[in-house]
This record gives structure tokens, C-alpha cells and sequence, in this order.
């Protein structure tokens, strides 16, 4: 008698749960195309509470399905995007070595190293019809004083304290100069920025150049910072560009007793067995913008910072990218306070376009989220890459 539980060699139960998982399919086809069936889809759709995962919870298994099948193609063009950024950021560093000479003629005049032609110190204005006939009238009554004065005018070196300026009309800078820091930061004579190389992991490096001076031997500080520009395999859906992970800083070689960023405390202590009394002198961590080159370093251990960690480190970035994207291009902007100005119309103009319940900026954030500056090949996103912040 012939064995019937197999045809061809294929178990006839297989061959049957084939038949059926076909059949299924098409039925639900058919039900998927029936006007009736789907009134009544969406009738209990709009009686179920609208957000996004509850909606997507009520979906038939086949629309699951084909969701599934688009969150793939969406991890295939976050890949793509991150092959964008890095071709992006290859574009900068060709047009930075264009940019490099101009800041390089820049520094001449700042320290007085060059004097700039005629040619080269003409400026016209906005105004300048009108500074010119206010001039002319105060000429003919005042020529002479105005010679006099002209002749005692001082003429100092270059442009006096430019850095220093910067740091004191910017209010992200401003705050973290204290009064001992200023005349040190006189002495700031350049800020570059330096990108990666080709094929090195995506940074950039902040170069800031002094002049010798009395407080440290340094000619130069750095900081650098490092970026990611690939989307995280657990959350590739996140990722919107590149962005600060971490950063570096450098060694003062501070001169004797002129250390800024620790203070000399004293202290007495007592003696438990014997009663007495010494007085103790100990160095403890001091305020000052020069801690800037000795950063907080992002965990990399899995283990979180705690919420005030997170905030410090996330307002780094914040600053660093601020010098990389507006400082440096724009020095003499921010020296004359017009692109401080442009800056305050900016926030002025995004905060009346936003009412108060809209912001989710954590008050512990001050502006950084509300002035943050986007840029094509770095945008700084803090409140993403420390979640506890948004909270």
C-alpha cells in the first residue's frame, strides 16, 4: 500500500500549511479591497485615542508589514546622508585652506605686524552721506581743534585687545571670564580652527595663540573636539547629521604663583590626640575661563554623568561650536558688536514666533537651545545626545 503522507519528496502537511498561508494572504487581499471592510477600519480607527503608537498598534498584520519594510529604507538613507556629511566636511576643509590666508593677513593687522594699504582700509558705509555733510559742517567750525587733536592722536599698535573685546561683547564668553583671567586673555593674539585630515576620524581643533606673557609658556592652546557622523545601530533614526561627542584639552605650563584656575586656601586642623592646632594651605579648583582647556570627558564606559555633568559638557560643545562656526569667521563683526546685534534680532525674531508653552528648553539651559547655530557639516544637538536635559 502507497505511503500518502509525502508527494515529491515534501511532507503533505507543509505542502498544506502552504496552501493555507497562500489562501490567508489572499483572502486578506480581498478583505483589504472591500470599501465596507475598510468604513469600518477606520470607524474604529477615529474611536481610538490619536497618537502615533497607538494608532500604528491597530493596523492589520500586512500594513505592519510593509511600515517594517520602510523603517529599512529609512536606515539605508540615514546611511547615506552620513556618506553626505562626510563629503560636506571634506568641502570645508578645501575651503578653509582658501579662507586661511585671508585670516592669516587679518592677524597682521590685528598685532600691528602689517599696516594695511589705503586701498585696503577703505570702508564705505550705510550712513556715510550723512557722517559726511555732519562732518563737513563740524569741520569748518572746529578745523582747528580738530588739527590740534589729530596731531596729538595716539597711534597704537595694530588693533589693541581685539580677542579680549570679543570675549567681553559676547555673553557666552563674557560669563566665563572672570576679572584675574582678563589680562591674561589680552595677550590672545589669534583663534584658528583646524580640521581633520582625509581618512582621520571627523574633529576640529581650536588653536588659540598668545603672545609671550607672564602667566604660561605656552605659545599655543588647544582644544579639540570629536564628532560622530554615522547613525547609532540602536537608534539609527536618530541621527540628523553630525555631531560633538567628546573633547580634548591641553596642559598650561603655568609660570610660578600665577596659576588662575586654582586658588590657595587655609585651613586649620587639629591634632586628635595631642589638641593642637596647625594651620594647613591646600590648592583648590578655581573659576576661570582656562578651565576651558580641561574639560569634563563624555562617558564612555556606559556609565551616565549625573544632570549637572551633562549640562557643563553639553554647554562645551555649545561654545565650541559657536567659536568654529561664528567667532572665527566673523572676528571683526563681533569686535565691532554689528553680529551681536544680528544675533539678539535673530533670538528676538525666533521668540516671538514661539509661545512660552512651546519651548521644551530646560531653564538650567539658559539659550543655548534658543540661539543655537545650525551649520551644514556640524549642528551641535546637547539636548539629544544628553536625553536627562529635555526632562
Amino acid at each position: 500500500m502507497a505511503d500518502n503522507s509525502f508527494s515529491d519528496g515534501v511532507p503533505s502537511d507543509s505542502v498544506e500549511a502552504a496552501k493555507n498561508a497562500t489562501d490567508t494572504e489572499k483572502l486578506t487581499d480581498q478583505v483589504m479591497q472591500n470599501p465596507r471592510v475598510l468604513a469600518a477600519l477606520q470607524e474604529r480607527l477615529d474611536s481610538v485615542p490619536h497618537t502615533p503608537s497607538s494608532y500604528i498598534e491597530t493596523l492589520p498584520k500586512a500594513v505592519k508589514r510593509r511600515i517594517n519594510a520602510l523603517k529599512q529604507l529609512q536606515v539605508r538613507c540615514a546611511h547615506i546622508e552620513a556618506k553626505f556629511y562626510e563629503e560636506v566636511h571634506d568641502l570645508e576643509r578645501k575651503y578653509a585652506a582658501l579662507y586661511q590666508p585671508l585670516f592669516d593677513k587679518r592677524r597682521e593687522f590685528i598685532t600691528g605686524d602689517v599696516e594695511p594699504t589705503d586701498a585696503e582700509s577703505e570702508w564705505h558705509s550705510e550712513n556715510e552721506e550723512e557722517e559726511k555733510l555732519a562732518g563737513d559742517v563740524k569741520n569748518k567750525v572746529v578745523i582747528t581743534e580738530k588739527e590740534a587733536a589729530t596731531a596729538e592722536e595716539p597711534n597704537p599698535k595694530g588693533i589693541p585687545e581685539f580677542w579680549f573685546t570679543i570675549f567681553r561683547n559676547v555673553d557666552m564668553l563674557s560669563e566665563l571670564v572672570q576679572e584675574y583671567d582678563e589680562p591674561i586673555l589680552k595677550h590672545l593674539q589669534d583663534i584658528k580652527v583646524k580640521f581633520s585630515d582625509p581618512g582621520q576620524p571627523m574633529s576640529f581643533v581650536l588653536e588659540f595663540h598668545f603672545e609671550p606673557n607672564d602667566y604660561f609658556t605656552n605659545s599655543v592652546l588647544t582644544k579639540t573636539y570629536k564628532m560622530k557622523s554615522e547613525p547609532d545601530k540602536a537608534d539609527p533614526f536618530s541621527f540628523e547629521g553630525p555631531e560633538i561627542v567628546d573633547c580634548d584639552g591641553c596642559t598650561i605650563d603655568w609660570k610660578k604663583g600665577k596659576n588662575v584656575t586654582v586658588k590657595t586656601i587655609k585651613k586649620k586642623q587639629k591634632h586628635k590626640g595631642r589638641g593642637t592646632v596647625r594651620t594647613i594651605t591646600k590648592q583648590v579648583p578655581n573659576e576661570s575661563f582656562f578651565n576651558f582647556f580641561s574639560p569634563l570627558k563624555a562617558s564612555g564606559d556606559g556609565e551616565s554623568l549625573d544632570e549637572d555633568s551633562e549640562f557643563t559638557l553639553a554647554s562645551d560643545f555649545e561654545i565650541g561650536h559657536f567659536f568654529r562656526e561664528r567667532i572665527v569667521p566673523r572676528a571683526v563683526l563681533y569686535f565691532t558688536g554689528e553680529a551681536v546685534e544680528d544675533d539678539d534680532n535673530e533670538l528676538e525674531g525666533d521668540e516671538e514666533g514661539e509661545d512660552e508653552d512651546d519651548m521644551e528648553i530646560n531653564p538650567k539651559v539658559g539659550n543655548f537651545g534658543a540661539t543655537q547655530t545650525s551649520s551644514l557639516c556640524c549642528t551641535v544637538r546637547f539636548l539629544k545626545t544628553f536625553p536627562t536635559l529635555r526632562q
